[in-house]
């Protein structure tokens, strides 16, 4: 067992994963906690080379399998230069998108099937789960809506693909939801900003009691 905590943010494209992740972080500095906020793909140099190739909305040919395996390789690179030493060092490390992503979007939404990109992951990530998975549930009309109206977004490869692919990835996620109840903890993600966020450090607070249970400082 790890010192420090792992917690990961999952959901379909537009659900505010980033925003969220920014609060949550912010709050527990205040608490006086070392957190390390990071993202799949990317977190690191290598990373986010094989981030930029996955994303690139010229790769429009890019094969299901040659997808998940960048992911795969990504992941693993990120989690022994930056997750492994933060965790070992007793950090809160939060980060943007992690194995379930793959197992929605790839293994689910692709259809190579959740149990083959699981078999990729397992060896990239050698059995390392985080202890909370939130999965900010959006519908991928609204997810869609919010990417088209934000100036600040960028469209990725992802983001081309048809609405009938991201109604799929949601099904990849609620699948996840059920399979592991004890890890991943859905949060409507069509809510406030605020009420997301007070709904997810509620969580947080109940699942790492003793660890971020301090007064947050105003």
């Amino acid at each position: 067992m790890k010192q420090g905590v792992f917690i990961t943010i999952e959901g379909g494209e537009g659900a505010g994963k980033t925003t969220l992740i920014e609060q949550l972080a912010h709050t527990m500095l205040q608490r006086g906690k070392e957190v390390v906020i990071t993202r799949e793909p990317g977190g690191i140099p290598i990373a986010e080379q094989i981030r930029t190739v996955i994303l690139d909305r010229n790769n429009t040919a890019m094969d299901a399998r040659t997808e998940a395996l960048l992911y795969a390789a990504s992941r693993r690179q990120h989690l022994v230069e930056k997750v492994l030493p933060a965790l070992e060092a007793g950090k809160a490390v939060i980060c943007d998108r992690f194995v379930d992503s793959s197992l929605a979007y790839q293994g689910y939404a692709r259809g190579l099937g959740m149990d083959e990109v699981w078999d990729i992951n397992r060896f990239a990530i050698q059995e390392l789960m985080p202890q909370l998975t939130v999965f900010m549930d959006i519908s991928p009309e609204a997810g869609l809506a919010r990417i088209a109206q934000s100036a600040e977004r960028e469209v990725n490869r992802l983001d081309l693909e048809k609405q009938s692919f991201h109604e799929r990835v949601r099904e990849g996620y609620l699948q996840l939801l059920r399979k592991y109840p004890e890890r991943i903890v859905r949060v409507n993600a069509e809510q406030s900003r605020e009420a997301v966020f007070i709904d997810v450090l509620d969580v947080v607070d109940r699942r790492f009691e003793g660890f971020f249970a301090t007064d947050v400082k105003q």
